[in-house]
């Protein structure tokens, strides 16, 4: 039996790279009609699309996918000082020194103070480190995208068997349906003499050939004639748990399946002539309903 892959799941992976800096992959999938990865990653890091890209189109053939790359550096960035703008700061505090009489000389940690004068000391850039960090955070990432595949898996394996009961119950029912349908002839029968004998009286009633009785309720008959839907509500059914048995790729052939046993579920109502088979189909259409709900969760 295949593996039925969910396009729900969701993953983690963290790290930290060489320069002390901690990182954290999170995935999320949700349903789609193909895949769709939208990457969301911090300044500096784009040289790793093309490469993300790619691992998720090898794993994974739909759904909404989200990556998201944070970064954190572990210790704080040291500080230094500006030049130019201390020295430009200095010029203007002490020229406004000497213009007022009384004051005094500013003082160091308030010019250090000022905006500007103090900035993030900016490390130099080191290629074969950048390589080495991207090659990190390319193995993490594809690490969580196994575990995004093994969470999809997982929720597969339960839609497999919420989808296998679901057929059951569409089985029970097309059966329950073709039992009911069996007595339509009948039915259809005692509801024309009934008619009849509310329009003409039991005497008219008795005056009506019997061979035109026959015509008419053969006529009826084949109207109302079902068992061309459940022979294809049948082949629908064992295509469907076929499906389920391949599993992989499952997904839109089943979504088409839904369809088809829905367009025979409706005509089954529109040419029943009881109760009893309008209350099945009926029945027969929610499930069938649950059963495409389901079904389009699948990859």
């Amino acid at each position: 039996m295949g593996t039925l892959m969910s396009m729900t799941g969701f993953a983690r992976e963290s790290g930290s790279l060489g320069d002390g800096t901690a990182f954290v992959w999170e995935l999320r999938s949700v349903n789609g009609r193909g895949l769709d990865l939208r990457l969301r990653l911090p300044n500096g890091q784009d040289a790793l699309e093309p490469l993300l890209r790619e691992a998720t189109a090898k794993r994974l053939k739909r759904g909404n996918v989200s990556a998201t790359l944070s970064l954190k550096r572990e210790e704080r960035p040291k500080l230094a000082v500006d030049p130019a703008a201390l020295e430009q700061v200095l010029k203007l505090a002490l020229d406004l020194a000497g213009r007022i009489r009384g004051s005094v000389a500013p003082r160091a940690e308030a010019l250090l103070a000022l905006p500007g004068v103090m900035r993030a000391e900016v490390p130099e850039v080191d290629e074969a480190q950048q390589d080495a960090a991207r090659a990190t955070l390319a193995e993490a990432y594809g690490r969580a995208l196994s575990g995004l595949v093994a969470a999809r898996q997982g929720e597969g394996a339960r839609l497999h068997s919420i989808l296998a009961g679901l057929l059951d119950e569409i089985a029970t029912l097309r059966d329950a349906a073709a039992e009911a349908a069996a007595g339509q002839p009948e039915a259809q029968r005692a509801r024309l003499l009934e008619q009849l004998a509310a329009l003409l009286g039991e005497a008219g009633r008795a005056r009506v050939p019997e061979e035109r009785l026959a015509q008419e309720v053969a006529l009826l008959a084949q109207k109302s004639d079902v068992r061309e839907e459940l022979d294809r509500l049948t082949a629908h059914i064992e295509a469907a748990r076929a499906l389920l048995a391949a599993g992989d790729g499952a997904g839109r052939k089943l979504d088409f399946l839904t369809q088809e046993f829905q367009r025979e579920a409706n005509t089954l109502c529109s040419k029943s002539a009881s109760v009893p088979l309008t209350r099945i189909g009926l029945e027969l259409k929610a499930a069938i309903e649950r059963l495409r709900e389901q079904a389009a969760n699948i990859e």
